[in-house]
């Protein structure tokens, strides 16, 4: 019998992924997909017709949710394509420190260190430390995450 100090047991997560994969046909308007390894909100879908060689084609106009470009794909509407993972989360500014670097912090007392002030759209950083101005207002901001990128896309201030 070998000794119980021969095993060694490590806890791993499940190894999910930041996207997954959606035939192509099935993303609609309003949805996000990947494109060009980034990730975009569909704005358009046209669908043209099956042709020659039997596939109807989905051209899709999008744009990436993190930088605001305008992106465009062609695929066959029954080929595979991969949708990233949004998640969007509520934090509360904490402080603004010197380099435009966030303390944030959770309903639930966590605090995230790790993000720095947007800079899309053009002048929400500005935005957003007037809105703060110095600590004497609250501001909530609105962190989206997908593909292991996080961003602020959002603030409001409350009174």
């Amino acid at each position: 019998m070998a000794d119980e100090e021969d095993y060694n047991i490590e806890n791993v997560d499940a190894g999910a992924s930041a996207t997954i994969p959606m035939e192509a046909g099935q993303i609609k308007k309003g949805g996000f997909m990947m494109i060009k390894g980034k990730p975009c909100k569909v704005l358009n879908i046209s669908v043209s017709k099956t042709g020659k060689h039997g596939h109807a084609k989905c051209n899709f106009t999008a744009v990436d949710i993190f930088t605001g470009k305008k992106l465009e794909d062609m695929i066959p509407s029954t080929h595979g394509t991969t949708v990233p993972i949004v998640n969007k989360s509520e934090w509360e500014l904490i402080d603004i420190g010197g380099d435009d670097e966030l303390t944030l912090m959770d309903e639930a007392g966590n605090q995230k260190t790790d993000l720095n002030l947007p800079t899309f759209p053009e002048g929400i950083d500005d935005e957003i430390r007037e809105a703060w101005n110095g600590g004497e207002n609250s501001v909530m901001v609105t962190v989206q995450a997908a593909v292991g990128i996080e961003q602020i896309i959002a603030y409001k201030k409350e009174s």
